[in-house]
């Protein structure tokens, strides 16, 4: 089933030993991280980090994240990033704490080279306003957060599909289903015109469940109640009942 899909399955952590273990897997297209994932991770050296990782993963795209608030800095630190490998895409947020869009930042990056990765982004008009301002010539990434919008109680699929039809401008921008939550996730990114969808790596072992037989699996899962009741000791003991007179 995994063969079939024409979205790419991107790793998103920021475990080096889990990051090794999923670039074994032929399937896995690239890698993203971001600093919340990282400090969660133990993660103090940022470029420690990121060298580590390129070390393991110098075949497929990897996405590093820009820190800073201020453009300026942000650009410093992009272009920094940047450098440290051909297959290095550049995480900009869409807008600083401030709320003011990166759009010119991003338009700057792109245009000097720098293949950027937009993130945070949650509607079809930021999508838009970002493309307005993407290098035509050079490769980038519009991460949609897709699993955040669902945690809102809105329906992500239609919001996907309006963004991967805004992108069609820009052939060599991808857009990137974000936040996934469950395998079904997946199935819809890819069914929505989705370029890529990142996985956690604790999601990506369920992936295999993709076309799996309903009755195996069906079964599968009252052996492991029979097993683990049994396993674990649990008994009902029969009820006394009165002797009859």
């Amino acid at each position: 089933m995994i063969e079939n899909l024409k979205v790419k399955i991107f790793a998103d952590g920021a475990d080096v030993a889990g990051i090794r273990a999923m670039a074994a897997r032929p399937w896995i297209r690239g890698f993203t991280t971001n600093p919340s994932l990282m400090r969660k991770a133990g993660v103090s050296d940022y470029a420690g980090f990121a060298r580590a990782v390129l070390a393991a993963v110098p075949d497929r795209p990897v996405s590093f994240e820009v820190f800073a608030d201020e453009f300026d800095e942000m650009e410093r630190q992009a272009l920094e990033i940047a450098s440290w490998g051909p297959n290095v895409n550049v995480k900009i947020p869409v807008m600083n704490t401030r709320a003011e869009f990166a759009g010119p930042l991003v338009g700057r990056l792109s245009r000097a080279g720098v293949q950027v990765n937009v993130t945070a982004v949650f509607t079809p008009d930021q999508v838009a306003e970002v493309a307005a301002y993407l290098d035509a010539a050079t490769p980038a990434i519009v991460s949609v957060f897709a699993g955040r919008i669902a945690d809102t109680g809105v329906d992500p699929v239609p919001i996907m599909r309006e963004s991967a039809a805004i992108l069609r401008a820009r052939p060599r921008a991808e857009l990137l289903w974000a936040s996934c939550r469950e395998v079904l996730n997946v199935v819809q990114a890819n069914d929505a015109g989705c370029h890529i969808v990142t996985v956690p790596n604790d999601l990506l072992a369920k992936v295999s469940l993709l076309g799996k037989d309903y009755r195996d699996y069906s079964l599968e899962t009252v052996e492991m109640f029979y097993k683990d009741a049994w396993a674990a000791g649990y008994h009902i003991p029969l009820a006394l009942r009165p002797a009859a007179s």
